[in-house]
């Protein structure tokens, strides 16, 4: 997901995003352990993808839960 594509978002959707993406980095490293994960890359673009979410909220002085 690109940068300027989260900066367009809401507080609200950037937090909704953020859970998704936590929830869909628990399944690929479910995958992962079960070896049927086909691109081990997607681990890092998830985790890529959700540091960039937690950079603009901490931007705009939002806290996000770990």
């Amino acid at each position: 997901m690109k940068t300027a594509e989260l900066r367009d978002m809401k507080s609200a959707e950037l937090h909704a995003e953020l859970e998704r993406l936590r929830r869909h980095l628990f399944d690929l490293r479910a995958q992962a352990v079960t070896e049927k994960l086909e691109n081990p890359h997607q681990l890092k673009e998830v985790r890529k993808d959700m540091a960039r979410i937690m950079t603009l909220l901490g931007e705009r002085g939002e806290k996000y839960v770990a």
